[in-house]
């Protein structure tokens, strides 16, 4: 629990950066040189501000409807005036830190059951580019768009303010604060466009990963982050539900053969994702916030920009709120039977979006500082008392993590430490048949990438 003391100065820092998009970093920028101002360091990482989060949100809701066939040319309502301020405070961002994020519009025209004549679909990207370049690219998402009852209705007012207004500040929030350090991977900030029309923004964002040969290593999606009330009057205000998939989608014939023979089935990139972020929520318990992890692609009968990325192969997982409320989510504003409807601002709760912000920029920065996972592990041990684990070696890997656990338990249960120079190890007296094993790569101190399943490799690969 924070003192007295800790709130205030908390409370006048948070004050400091509602009046500045980036005041530590522009006091800094002031006694510097231009860009000097990043820190490599990021054990003194500032935490989200709630009002920053709040002014945000509204600001999106004052577009009025954000819509995927709303407006794109009026300057003051509609989705277009909404992505050209998104646009606009990645520059701020940029600026304060002297130039280390560039801003991509990336647009496509789609369309689709919910878009019969086609849109242009425009996703706002801050890039912060890493050592590593596009070799190790973590994304952090939320769709911009909104809509009311009627999916089809782009003219009425349609708030937005927790779907999606709360992952979309967090975003922003998380790229005012994470651009003032420097990272291994490139970090992409996304706003994401036409969510609710089918999902197009993650659409577009995972084929153009794919054409232009990102390797993504993490996406974190956020998609109705900002709320802790529940339809059913549950308050729900110290958990974060975080789904993921077990096996991957783009699992190919091969790679579903060699699982069938080596388990695995709660083991894709996905669900060791889940697992990170659980690993981390339970590190930073001063965020407060229990790490649900749901092993499910995401709500039931439900989806969300990250499944087109898992579709073609990336790590990616969805968090939302711990309770949802489904009056004030898809609902044309009104009160009925006493009953408000409606997705307005003052249903949310800003300091629980502070601290679901706070988890993502903590474990992006994890996995941000870690090598990226090993590209493959292979098991040895058939008929043995012994296991052998092999792996592919990582670039600039300080070291590796062996996890093991056993077959009948979903989480890890020990792990052993590799050196850096070495790709293999005999786990002396543990019989493969009764364990499950995974590699993750280490940082400089101890930053984890996501494990990689340890298993027979594909045929096709040998």
């Amino acid at each position: 629990m924070k003192s007295a003391f800790a709130l205030s100065l908390y409370a006048s820092i948070c004050a400091a950066a509602l009046a500045s998009p980036a005041p530590l970093l522009a006091r800094e920028a002031a006694q510097q040189s231009h860009g000097a101002a990043q820190k490599n360091a990021v054990n003194d990482t500032e935490k989200a501000c709630p009002d920053l989060l709040k002014a945000k949100v509204e600001k999106l809701v004052s577009f009025g409807t954000r819509h995927t066939l709303s407006s794109a040319d009026h300057p003051t309502r509609g989705i277009g005036a909404a992505r050209r301020w998104g646009a606009g405070e990645f520059a701020k961002i940029a600026a304060n830190c002297g130039g280390c994020m560039t801003v991509d519009n990336v647009e496509r025209v789609m369309s689709g059951n919910r878009v019969p004549n086609g849109v242009n679909i425009v996703n706002v990207l801050g890039i912060q580019m890493g050592s590593d370049g596009w070799d190790h690219v973590i994304i952090i998402s939320g769709h911009i768009d909104s809509r009311v009852s009627d999916v089809m209705d782009a003219d009425s007012d349609a708030p937005g303010a927790n779907d999606d207004g709360s992952g979309t500040a967090l975003v922003m929030e998380a790229a005012r604060i994470m651009s003032q350090h420097k990272y291994r991977a490139t970090i992409i900030y996304a706003l994401l466009s036409g969510e609710e029309q089918g999902l197009f923004g993650g659409r577009l964002i995972a084929e153009t990963a794919k054409e232009r040969g990102w390797n993504i290593s993490a996406m974190l999606n956020n998609d109705i982050v900002g709320g802790t009330l529940g339809t059913d009057g549950r308050v729900v205000d110290n958990r974060v539900r975080v789904f993921s998939e077990g096996i991957r989608a783009s699992e190919d014939l091969e790679q579903q053969m060699a699982r069938r023979n080596s388990g695995g089935e709660d083991d894709g990139p996905s669900r060791a994702l889940m697992r990170a972020a659980q690993h981390v929520g339970a590190k930073k318990d001063d965020i407060g916030l229990e790490v649900f992890g749901v092993r499910r692609p995401d709500r039931f009968s439900r989806g969300g920009d990250h499944l087109p990325a898992l579709e073609l192969g990336y790590p990616a997982i969805r968090f939302t709120v711990g309770v949802e409320n489904y009056h004030h989510q898809h609902q044309d504003l009104r009160t009925e039977n006493g009953i408000e409807y409606g997705d307005t601002v003052d249903k949310m709760d800003f300091d629980y979006l502070a601290k679901v912000t706070d988890l993502n920029i903590a474990l992006a920065q994890d996995l941000a500082n870690a090598p990226p996972a090993p590209t493959s592990a292979i098991l040895s041990g058939a008929v043995s008392s012994d296991t052998d684990v092999k792996w592919s070696a990582v670039e600039n890997a300080h070291g590796y993590k062996i996890y093991y656990r056993r077959s009948d338990s979903p989480e890890w249960q020990g792990s052993e430490i590799a050196p850096a120079d070495a790709t293999s190890i005999k786990l002396t007296g543990m019989i493969v048949d009764d364990h499950f094993f995974a590699v993750a790569a280490l940082g400089p101190n101890g930053e984890e990438s996501i494990a990689t399943f340890a298993g027979l490799p594909p045929r096709n690969n040998k």
